[in-house]
């Protein structure tokens, strides 16, 4: 099973089947971020544990060394959605022309990569979740969503895909830069005794997981992952089983670049916060990200005046202590669903010794009526609809005028800022243009959210005073842009 020369990667004892070793070595790890917010991600790696991190060609993805002694640190990274540790990463890997002779070179690969490191760090990981008590269990074909494991999934200008619901992923570009995702199950081999295993010891359930890029690839994500991990299986003798495995084995492809992984974690660390979802639940890790654009300090007092599950100011309040944040919405299941979530943040601190409580307050509020008092706000931060699953495009250009100008009434003229996300960039750039000069687009930042690109807009308040610039949205009532012909708004985009 090991070629000539090389040593069998790690000796099999107890209950995971590795040696625990308490060496501190140095390992590489990667991480999936929102896309748009690997730069963010950096920084933070770089401010909380010292580490420079590269930015991967493959948008979504960044890469950075630790000493182990570290990795518990790495989990509480705010950035971060998917953790794995990295065995071999190759920068241009020679794939060759002809399907069958890549797939043998892949099942060739496997007993020639440097697994021992990369175990051991799965070991430890497995022992720091134990201590952090129980997880959910990820979810396979079988858990939520059963019957839909083989849906397709049409993700906009990125690379990322995330293994949720799916088994194996495949990502292929097309010409016009869109990637599709398909879920599809690799062949399992079960065999009831596993050769090779001491008596006593657990036998290992795994899992091959391949993200696949690039359109000049002789073959599939589905036929790359089956052939390695029949390879790995035949290496270390584990069970192959889709849903409830121990190990999740990572090959990422992009292009000609490949990286073999472990993962570290078992669900992505975006759920952290939110048990009550709504219909648009932002993912934490991208709250984060747009809180950090904009820089809380202490004593601001922050705003999201249409925080459905109360996302953003959850993730701030956690994060940034000394603001205080006012979560409002015109819905009361929003505002319901809010107040669940942050109730049960205060349990699970209170269960953890937490004294103090979270710097949040909620409110049921019209959004173009807010009952707070002018130049009042220091930061006003919110996900906008899209005019997709929550309102409509055609709404949005009467909305997103009104929610502008209050908003400019209520934040500090001169210091205020406002970080907006939004998939109708026609109506909030012409939104934009309508107010008078008292909004200033200062950064843009474009991500994937579901599929769908769109822009976080990080805006300043400019010095002028509300009420006393002329404002151009009442001017001659322009017709607006869904009054146009059917199909003629899809044309010019």
């Amino acid at each position: 099973l090991i070629s000539d020369g090389q040593q069998c990667p790690l000796v099999v004892v107890g209950e995971t089947g590795f040696q625990v070793s308490d060496e501190v070595y140095t390992v590489t790890i990667g991480a999936t971020v929102p896309t748009g917010f690997e730069n963010t991600a950096a920084e933070e790696v770089q401010e909380k544990i010292g580490a420079n991190a590269k930015i991967s060609k493959d948008r979504g993805r960044i890469y950075f060394q630790i000493t182990t002694d570290k990795l518990s640190q790495v989990h509480h990274l705010r950035s971060v959605d998917n953790l794995f540790v990295v065995v071999e990463e190759y920068d241009n890997y020679q794939f060759k022309d002809s399907k069958e002779e890549t797939l043998e070179d892949l099942q060739k690969l496997a007993s020639k990569l440097p697994w021992s490191d990369a175990l051991k760090v799965w070991n430890m990981n497995t022992t720091l979740k134990k201590k952090r008590g129980p997880h959910r269990q990820p979810q396979g074909p079988r858990g939520r969503g059963r019957g839909k494991a083989n849906k397709v999934t049409l993700e906009t200008d990125t690379m990322q895909t995330e293994t949720i619901e799916a088994d194996i992923v495949e990502t292929d570009t097309v010409e016009t830069d869109t990637v599709v995702t398909d879920t599809v199950v690799t062949d399992t081999v079960e065999t009831d005794e596993v050769p090779g295993q001491e008596l006593g010891a657990k036998v290992l359930k795994f899992r091959v997981t391949c993200n696949r890029a690039g359109d000049k690839h002789s073959f599939s994500s589905n036929e790359a992952a089956r052939d390695f991990g029949g390879a790995v299986q035949e290496l270390f003798q584990w069970k192959a089983d889709m849903t409830k495995f121990d190990i999740e084995v990572l090959l990422n492809i992009h292009n000609v670049e490949m990286v073999i992984g472990i993962a570290l974690t078992e669900e992505s660390l975006h759920r952290r916060n939110i048990t009550h979802f709504g219909p648009t639940t932002l993912r934490s890790t991208l709250c984060y990200g747009m809180l950090r654009l904009c820089k809380p300090q202490a004593s601001d007092v922050i705003l999201d005046p249409m925080c459905g599950t109360g996302a953003i100011p959850l993730e701030g309040a956690i994060e940034w202590q000394q603001a205080f944040y006012l979560a409002g919405d015109n819905n009361d299941m929003a505002v319901s669903r809010t107040v669940n979530n942050i109730c049960h943040i205060q349990k699970k601190r209170r269960d953890k010794g937490s004294i103090s409580g979270l710097p949040i307050d909620t409110v049921q509020w019209d959004l173009c009526h807010l009952p707070m008092r002018t130049s009042s706000v220091d930061i006003i931060i919110t996900d906008m609809p899209f005019g997709k699953r929550m309102g409509s495009r055609k709404n949005n250009w009467d909305l997103y005028p009104s929610c502008l100008k209050e908003m400019a009434r209520v934040t500090r003229p001169g210091s205020g800022k406002a970080v907006i996300l939004t998939q109708d960039k026609k109506c909030f750039q012409k939104a934009i243009s309508r107010m008078g000069g008292l909004w200033r687009k200062h950064h843009t930042v474009w991500v994937n959210v579901g599929g769908l690109h769109a822009g976080v807009f990080l805006l300043k308040r400019t010095l002028g005073i509300f009420g006393q610039i002329a404002e151009d949205s009442r001017e001659g009532k322009e017709s607006k842009p869904h009054e146009e012909k059917p199909g003629e708004e899809r044309k010019k985009e």
